[in-house]
């Protein structure tokens, strides 16, 4: 179904005229990771703008001698990282970035400084850099959508009490359709948000293919493979949604949101 869903040119442009609109259900979460694979930070609203929401992975620790294409430091090699939490607020740029980060021990550093860099480094076991970007730093495109009952899904059939915050999308919501999965059959669509114009909105482009970060628990950064598992089973290893934007505006947790497609496919 995914692959033969396409949007007319009206739909892209995100006038609703010659196109079908149902309503999913509302934004239950929203969640911004200011840095790579560290610990997000949930918030009522965001901006969302050209490259995702305002503040969403926006630095990131690069790897030094690595021209492998995808220099970025992970959870996937070093788990910890999610167990660092960046905090504050410098609003200079426009957008809400963080000044500090608390690390797993507890102390408060500052997230440019060297001592930060030096202690990933040592966790990594070689040499790193914090980068920033202001298109920010993505590995497919720059929302991540996911639905409650696609993580209940797999959290059931794995017999995990599964946090959402292992699947680290920046929107999470509550559909009226409690089946798993179901977000396989937006791509092609496009996400609508609230009910004032002009709204936000989101070009679905693909689904979201999983990997191991999905079994390391928040809060511990210790493995539990039976998650990775259980999406490779059950979805072929499919579990959310990447989209790109095409109407920027302020998102809200509460507000419906709704799927476009084009009426005459």
């Amino acid at each position: 179904m995914p692959g033969d869903v396409k949007r007319s040119a009206a739909c892209r442009g995100v006038t609703y005229g010659d196109c079908m609109m149902n309503e999913l259900g509302r934004v239950c979460e929203l969640v911004r990771y200011p840095v790579k694979s560290m610990a997000g930070t949930v918030t009522e609203s965001a901006f969302l703008g050209w490259h995702g929401l305002d503040g969403d992975r926006r630095f990131a620790f690069r790897r030094l001698g690595d021209d492998s294409g995808f220099p970025w430091l992970s959870a996937s090699r070093v788990a910890e990282l999610l167990l660092y939490h960046p905090f504050g607020l410098d609003e200079s740029t426009g957008e809400p970035l963080p000044t500090h980060v608390r690390t797993p021990a507890g102390t408060h550093v500052e997230l440019r400084s060297a001592e930060l860099q030096s202690e990933v480094g040592e966790r990594f076991g070689s040499s790193v850099e914090l980068i920033k970007l202001k298109h920010g730093i993505f590995d497919e495109a720059s929302v991540s959508v996911i639905s409650l009952a696609t993580i209940a899904g797999i959290g059931g059939e794995a017999g995990v009490d599964l946090d959402r915050r292992r699947f680290r999308a920046n929107i999470v919501l509550e559909t009226r359709d409690r089946h798993p999965f179901l977000e396989d059959g937006w791509v092609g669509g496009t996400l609508v948000f609230g009910n004032s114009e002009p709204r936000p909105a989101v070009s679905v482009t693909v689904r979201d293919v999983r990997c191991m970060m999905i079994n390391l628990d928040p809060d511990t950064g210790t493995q539990d493979a039976r998650v990775l598992k259980t999406v490779v089973r059950l979805n072929k290893n499919n579990a959310g949604v990447y989209g790109t934007v095409v109407q920027t505006g302020t998102i809200r947790v509460g507000e419906p949101v709704s799927l476009v497609l084009d009426a005459r496919r």
